[in-house]
């Protein structure tokens, strides 16, 4: 996938942060590949194991609060999702996100529940890095802190020398990230923030997107699970709030990790689109509450669903069923790489770019054995590629092979356009025959080429 290679791309050049998120997957992804090579087995071998780790986490969080037989039922449940086998072979911040977000709820429960200083410590560690992963790490403070406020028989450990440390540690962990942001005038903060919030307000009511987030809640969750969920919540907050009585401790707790996630983000997705992953962290507590109250025949329901869910996302996956009209695919990416090289080899010493964001650039990036340049050398932003490659002068007088998706193919034939934004950095631009990529004798994917002269950095009025 284009996220694997980007994320992919962050470990090759190791830094304390980077402009979209903090770089723990791709220190990850960095690591295992110093270690077994560079391949996409690798990666995903990344991938597979953190969630590993994460699924043995939950169990022994599981612990804390179920009976060994719903401890089962809280395995069967998030093991069996669709959530969790995308962060097992997609690289993403969730991947070490969900990890440390789970370690970092058995240490706080611990530190609370047991008075015990050094899990306060370790949910320190936890909590950093997983700020370190993913900036909505941030719900784990709000989280611990709306519990302790909420709880009356814990409210005094909001000024203990335990939960002080360990805001204080948390903070410290996550200092490389912080001083990345100072360093580029918190460039990345805003973009996660600011810029997402003026988007929320800027546009009004989104019913179509409030229906999608439900949309691909139901498949990453499971049908069954998600309605159940959804049903438990309804009525775990009508019972509370009419009878102005909180949960019990330890489903509080619980309750503080996932409500503030589910809600909060079903309720931006009214006004902006939420993408798939976003509420995942809150799931971690969240289906372990369920577990509390779900009954046998909801689980082998849910199982036996998620069972036929799986097969059929298994038969795309290898079979490519059904072609996916977006480059946010699997398919065809290395046959893409192995065309460019041949072109290549036709038009020595050009340099190759492209301009969809990140991805083909991302992708040739992990296939091609040299530098890939992003859209910034046409003068359009490139997320992290923008602070990687800020002199761009360095290829003034060179010629490039531009290629370009062409998400929604309807022939075979060149486009006999050049790009304005080509022609304003370039002397001459000539179109080439494009790439087609096909499966079973059907074109699925295919991407412009150009041959561009003569790159002056400076655009041409």
């Amino acid at each position: 996938m284009p996220q694997d290679a980007y994320y992919f791309f962050y470990g090759q050049h190791l830094a304390l942060s980077y402009f979209d998120h903090p770089g723990m997957i791709g220190y990850a992804l960095r690591l295992f590949s110093e270690i077994f090579g560079q391949s996409a087995f690798v990666v995903k071998l990344t991938d597979f194991t953190l969630t590993s780790l994460t699924l043995v986490a939950l169990y022994n969080l599981s612990k804390l609060f179920l009976s060994k037989q719903k401890q089962q039922y809280a395995l069967v449940l998030i093991s069996t999702s669709v959530m969790v086998s995308i962060v097992s072979i997609v690289s993403t911040p969730d991947v070490p996100l969900l990890l440390f977000w789970t370690l970092s709820l058995i240490a706080l429960y611990k530190a609370v529940f047991y008075n015990n200083f050094k899990q306060w410590l370790l949910a320190g560690v936890f909590m950093g890095l997983a700020f370190d992963s993913k900036y909505t790490a941030v719900f784990l403070q709000f989280g611990i802190i709306s519990f302790l406020i909420l709880s009356k028989g814990h409210r005094k450990l909001i000024l203990s020398k335990g939960f002080i440390t360990s805001m204080l540690l948390s903070v410290l962990v996550a200092f490389p990230v912080l001083y990345w942001n100072y360093q580029h005038d918190f460039v990345s903060f805003l973009f996660q923030s600011t810029q997402r919030a003026e988007s929320v307000t800027s546009f009004g009511l989104k019913p179509l997107s409030f229906l999608g987030t439900i949309g691909h809640e139901l498949l990453i969750l499971i049908p069954v699970l998600f309605i159940f969920i959804v049903i438990l919540t309804f009525k775990t907050l009508k019972k509370h709030l009419l009878k102005w009585q909180l949960p019990k401790a330890p489903n509080l707790f619980l309750l503080s990790f996932f409500l503030p996630t589910f809600l909060g983000f079903f309720a931006i997705s009214l006004f902006y689109w939420v993408k798939i992953n976003w509420l995942m962290p809150g799931y971690i507590s969240g289906l372990i509450f369920a577990s509390i109250y779900i009954s046998k025949k909801w689980i082998k329901l849910n199982t036996v669903l998620a069972i036929l869910i799986h097969i059929a996302l298994a038969v795309e996956v290898v079979f490519y069923v059904v072609p996916i009209k977006s480059d946010d695919t699997w398919f065809g990416w290395e046959e893409l790489a192995q065309k460019v090289e041949h072109i290549q080899k036709e038009y020595p010493n050009t340099f190759i770019f492209s301009a969809d964001n990140y991805k083909t650039t991302s992708v040739l990036n992990f296939y091609l054995n040299q530098k890939i340049y992003a859209q910034n050398v046409i003068g359009k932003f490139a997320l992290h590629y923008n602070f990687i490659d800020k002199d761009l002068s360095i290829l003034n007088g060179k010629n490039a092979l531009f290629i370009n998706s062409d998400k929604r193919a309807k022939t075979n034939a060149k486009s006999g356009k050049i790009p304005k934004e080509l022609k304003a950095y370039f002397s001459t631009v000539t179109e080439l025959e494009p790439i087609i990529i096909k499966h079973r004798g059907k074109t699925v994917r295919k991407f412009w080429v150009y041959h561009a002269i003569n790159y002056q950095n400076i655009p041409n009025n």
